[in-house]
């Protein structure tokens, strides 16, 4: 579904991505690890249109989209969730999904489209039903992950793009958002996954990456990058050891 080709992504003279490639299958979850500054959300801000390319080529369905806007890569099918749980802070649960899905308002049946979607999202999240006229400020920070996944999922993607989806949460949260995750892709989405916990992240995903100063530093199932020691003791330290994975 997705490749990346030798991509390159700079903030000013700092290079943050050099020369990175992968691939995501269709129906899979990929990890891309790595320490803080490695260049991971760079890399899902490059797919998304967050952030030019320098180099290197972006293909979805094996056609060319890093030149398309980031409402174009929307339409096609591309969701990103943002590090930091980025909401609405003063509008309500259920503005927050209804704006997720204003990228597809010129469809004629919009709205009905949107209340279907909205059904949808509650009875994955049922916490958000219980939440739907409260302010998103006003949530924890583990429903604030919850909804954000689901104004995400409101504009029907094909690819989701999950930034550290762990960040900040409490164990118990954390355990939740990765049955979440699971879930998403026994129901068939694709998803590419960036955490700082690589446990976590390799535990969910089908594939790996580790990503070091801009650069994928090894790939492979992500299973047997979770299993190998040495590969966690180079690159993650102890704290991303097998016993740390949630559950």
């Amino acid at each position: 579904m997705l490749e990346l080709d030798n991509i390159g992504v700079s903030y000013g003279p700092v290079e943050a991505v050099r020369g990175a490639s992968l691939r995501v299958v269709s129906g899979s979850i990929t990890a891309i690890v790595g320490a803080n500054g490695a260049g991971k959300s760079s890399c899902l801000k490059a797919i998304s249109g967050l952030v030019p390319l320098q180099q290197g080529t972006v293909l979805f369905d094996s056609q060319p989209i890093h030149s398309l806007p980031p409402e174009d890569r929307l339409r096609l099918g591309i969701a990103h969730v943002l590090e930091g749980r980025r909401l609405f802070a003063d509008q309500s649960v259920e503005d927050n999904l209804v704006l997720g899905a204003y990228i597809h308002r010129r469809d004629v049946t919009w709205k009905a489209q949107t209340a279907q979607r909205c059904d949808e999202m509650y009875r994955r999240f049922p916490i958000l039903r219980q939440r739907r006229e409260q302010q998103a400020v006003t949530l924890s920070g583990g429903e604030q992950q919850m909804l954000a996944m689901a104004v995400a999922l409101m504009a029907k993607p094909r690819l989701l793009l999950l930034d550290e989806p762990s960040l900040g949460l409490a164990p118990k949260m954390v355990q939740a958002v990765s049955a979440l995750i699971r879930g998403l892709r026994d129901d068939g989405m694709t998803i590419l996954l960036v955490e700082q916990m690589a446990s976590m992240a390799l535990s969910l995903a089908d594939v790996g990456y580790a990503f070091q100063r801009g650069r994928v530093v090894a790939s492979g199932i992500a299973s047997e990058m979770l299993r190998d020691m040495n590969f966690h003791q180079a690159y993650f330290g102890s704290g991303a050891a097998p016993s740390a994975v949630p559950g």
